[in-house]
């Protein structure tokens, strides 16, 4: 059977490896059933779901005729280098890490952190077009999270919050 789409192909077969994966991992907690659900029914079923729709996704890439048969192309390395470099930098910048003294900088300078280095994955970067964005993100992440969830998150610095 011929590989009519390449980009499809690949990432259907990237949805069932995660949800199986997913599905799996949900095992090991106690699954319940439909009337009572137990922590790993949500998980479980989500994985089935993702894997079911990566299975149907491969499916039509082996089924579907299209143009060119849709090549994959090189890795991005920039766009893959920054975006993982920002969640690092945001999960660090949150929690800081006191094995090497670095202290928690709060849910606000994370956002912002995280916002300016996944800019930089794009084609064109804009000082002030990211720090509106930041800016955004900070106060609806507050606003969801503090104010409305009531969570106990960081805001601010502890160097400065004590």
């Amino acid at each position: 059977m011929n590989i009519k789409s390449q980009k499809d192909f690949f990432s259907g077969l990237m949805f069932m490896g995660v949800g199986v994966a997913f599905a799996w991992g949900a095992t090991t907690y106690t699954v319940g059933n439909g009337a009572r659900m137990g922590p790993g029914y949500f998980p479980l079923l989500l994985g089935v779901l993702m894997a079911i729709l990566g299975a149907v996704i491969t499916f039509k890439a082996l089924v579907v005729e299209t143009e060119d048969g849709e090549k994959i192309g090189s890795w991005a390395w920039k766009p893959l280098f920054f975006i993982i470099a920002a969640n690092l930098l945001f999960g660090l910048m949150l929690g800081g890490l006191p094995s090497i003294k670095f202290p928690a900088f709060g849910m606000v300078a994370a956002i912002y952190g995280l916002t300016i280095v996944a800019s930089m994955a794009g084609e064109e970067f804009k000082w002030k077009e990211v720090l509106i964005l930041a800016t955004i993100l900070s106060v609806m992440s507050y606003l969801a999270f503090i104010v409305l969830l009531k969570l106990q998150f960081p805001v601010w610095p502890t160097f400065i919050t004590g």
